[in-house]
């Protein structure tokens, strides 16, 4: 390595080592990197501005943010959450299973696991915490375990952000998320099953014949945004990141003109928290287009593709290295650094191997999301440790069968590609 390099890596440690805003820590490596190399500090302005400029998927991210707020600021989780305790309900284990369900439907709205745990996994905790039968342990292990599936099916920022990296078709990627989050549900939904059948936890109490059509009919206009989005899209009425501002205003116009759930400093409130949550994100972005830039120049991605292809791997092998590698750096690391940083050096060397983007991105975010739940800085753990004040060591106790049954649903995209390319390709999108 060169000594850029060296200067670049060493800086990048000791930012994190102090517990710097990674942001920071990576823009400060990769002006160190300039500054060694004799190159103008201008190069970073340019490399940012050129990156955030050219890059009109992003505005989706910003969008679905805001999106996903007003939801959570609003009734929208108060009333999925009650269709869904119709659906599965009555299930052993009843309000875990609700949990679970609603978290699928929430992910077809908001794209963000923070936005699920903050809304209907909050609202399912203290519906559970009023049972002693569901400790609370078990209720956050469940709860942190759900909101994985919110990224995975469509829409999703974090596909957005591999999109960008990748130059893989948004849609495609969204498309290729349904049934993998399908599989992470129904898997979770079992686990639950066993667990709920060992310790005799209860169904839930069922509903009045004469409440079931309010509950229904109150629960159903939330889900006319996935079916507008998902349309939309796949129609060519609007493009993934003109869906994002349709999902914007559809939230606004529902929760706020519809239901009427917030005042205006309400939406004041909830469009600066918006603003806060974008800017962090596009910090990260920003700082991950200089440190490609630096990465891309010492030809750290050819690189590795050509020490891969010496090591004669499979495409299966290859992915299982991956696998174990992001399940490591994912207890530790922010997903937008492993998505901006570490992803786009794999590009090169998965593209060589033939093996398709789509499903690559699919099976690298669901990856990813496994880590938001994997201590010691699972960020999905201190989210709900920091909303209902459930200790985080009683929720990695109890969270780790979720835990092995998420790595599973990993394992099974990762053997078996068309779990993850059936639904695009049978939509006419053509993957490599």
């Amino acid at each position: 390595m060169s000594a850029a390099l060296v200067t670049l890596l060493a800086v990048l440690a000791v930012g994190m080592l102090l517990r710097a805003p990674i942001a920071f820590a990576m823009l400060a490596s990769g002006i160190a990197y300039l500054v060694v190399k004799g190159q103008d500090l201008g190069l970073a302005a340019e490399q940012i501005l050129n990156g955030l400029y050219n890059g009109y998927v992003l505005l989706a991210v910003p969008l679905f943010i805001f999106a996903a707020n007003l939801m959570n600021a609003g009734s929208i989780s108060e009333r999925l959450f009650q269709l869904s305790r119709v659906m599965v309900g009555r299930m052993r284990g009843g309000l875990a299973q609700v949990n679970i369900v609603v978290s699928v439907i929430f992910s077809g709205m908001s794209g963000s696991a923070i936005a699920d745990a903050a809304g209907p996994g909050l609202v399912s905790i203290k519906q559970m915490l009023k049972k002693p039968q569901y400790s609370p342990g078990f209720a956050g292990a469940v709860v942190v375990a759900g909101a994985t599936i919110g990224p995975i099916i469509p829409p999703s920022i974090p596909m957005v952000l591999y999109a960008l990296v990748s130059g893989t078709s948004v849609g495609a990627l969204f498309l290729g998320g349904v049934l993998p989050g399908l599989l992470m549900a129904a898997l979770l939904m079992l686990g639950v099953h066993i667990i709920a059948k060992r310790r005799d936890m209860p169904r839930d109490d069922p509903v009045k014949a004469g409440e079931l059509p309010g509950i229904v009919l109150r629960g159903l206009l939330p889900l006319t945004l996935p079916l507008v989005l998902l349309t939309g899209i796949y129609t060519g009425a609007f493009t993934p990141t003109e869906a994002a501002a349709v999902a914007a205003l559809h939230a606004l116009v529902l929760a706020g003109g519809v239901y009427r759930a917030f005042s205006p400093r309400a939406l004041f409130a909830v469009t600066l928290e918006s603003l806060r949550a974008s800017a962090v994100i596009t910090m990260i972005i920003a700082a991950a287009y200089l440190l490609n830039y630096a990465f891309a120049a010492e030809g750290i991605p050819n690189q590795l593709a050509l020490w891969v292809s010496g090591l004669h791997l499979s495409q299966l092998q290859f992915l299982l290295l991956v696998n174990g590698v992001f399940l490591l750096l994912g207890c530790f690391l922010d997903v937008s650094v492993m998505l901006l940083v570490f992803v786009p050096m794999l590009i090169p060397t998965a593209t060589l191997l033939g093996i398709d983007l789509v499903h690559f991105g699919v099976v690298v975010v669901v990856n990813m999301m496994i880590g938001l739940v994997t201590p010691p800085f699972g960020m999905l753990l201190f989210v709900t440790n920091a909303l209902t004040g459930i200790p985080l060591k009683d929720m990695v106790r109890e969270g780790w069968p979720f835990t092995a049954l998420l790595v599973l649903a990993l394992l099974l995209m990762t053997l078996f590609p068309q779990i993850v390319l059936w639904l695009p390709q049978s939509m006419g999108y053509v993957t490599h």
